[in-house]
């Protein structure tokens, strides 16, 4: 495997090169993530589908932190290399829909209300079909999430999706996958707040802080420090809740993470990300 460019060609280790690639990804650098990998070359048709769906992930992540629209494009160019019945490519899908018809226009659009009801089912029933199929129980645990978001966020079944949060979070720390643990906890936490548990809400979001912090996802960390700011507002430190807020805002902004950069400055005024429509699903 070679990495070139027009000045020279490098042999590096495809793996290693896969691994930092995410690692840039995570830390919010989609930019350089994708110019590493789109400047690649491999010969192994098996390396070829790592490397176009190492691509396609990448794409998935700025267009959600970044608001980009990077990942249809790239998500075609893998499927041309893969059967249909790919399991990671079809997640790779999943995710994509999911993320189209939550956004519109930058904007959120949480429940069913002016969503085809055939294409909701049809994500649903696909987001089934990939946790029955997953060929490992991370994989399993990726689609259980998907469940939870797309019950929580397409069809406003608030009772019905922490189960799948927390086959989810059984997955991830049995896998182990700290960035699954962490979005599980992420949203278990959620629930906990609207229902009245703050200290409960505050465990599950400290802890899915250091994990995503652990794993190195720079955005993902961010999206967790405002969710403290506002437990932080919620008991009254609203000195503390704004500082943080402040800080998150200010982070995201210098990554080009404008999604959580424009929830934060929304919270500085006055607009709690948790509160319905707007539940703490909505970024990272």
């Amino acid at each position: 495997m070679t990495n070139t460019t027009s000045a020279s060609r490098t042999s590096v280790d495809f793996s290693e090169l896969l691994a930092c690639a995410r690692e840039l990804s995570l830390a919010g650098r989609w930019d350089r993530a994708l110019g590493l990998l789109e400047t690649t070359s491999v010969g192994e048709p098996a390396d070829r589908t790592r490397l176009a769906l190492a691509i396609a992930e990448v794409a998935l992540e700025s267009d959600w932190f970044a608001g980009t629209d990077l990942a249809r494009s790239r998500i075609e160019a893998a499927a041309g290399l893969l059967p249909e019945e790919d399991w990671d490519l079809g997640f790779a899908r999943l995710r994509h829909t999911y993320h189209h018809l939550l956004l519109v226009d930058g904007a959120l659009r949480l429940g069913p209300d002016g969503k085809d009801p055939a294409t909701l089912a049809g994500m649903r029933q696909q987001a089934y079909g990939l946790r029955d199929r997953a060929p490992d129980e991370v994989r399993r645990g990726w689609a259980s999430m998907y469940l939870g978001l797309i019950a929580d966020n397409h069809f406003s079944e608030r009772t019905a999706a922490p189960a799948h949060y927390t086959a989810a979070l059984e997955a991830g720390e049995s896998g182990p996958d700290p960035l699954l643990a962490r979005e599980a906890l992420r949203h278990l936490g959620d629930h906990d707040h609207d229902f009245g548990d703050p200290h409960r809400a505050l465990e599950r979001w400290r802890r899915a802080t250091a994990l995503g912090a652990g794993a190195g996802t720079v955005p993902g960390t961010l999206s967790q420090q405002l969710l403290l700011a506002v437990l932080a507002r919620d008991t009254g430190d609203e000195a503390g809740a704004r500082a943080l807020a402040t800080e998150v805002a200010r982070w995201a902004g210098a990554i080009g993470a404008v999604r959580i950069e424009a929830q934060a400055t929304g919270f500085l005024a006055g607009v709690d990300p948790t509160a319905p429509p707007q539940h703490s699903e909505d970024i990272g």
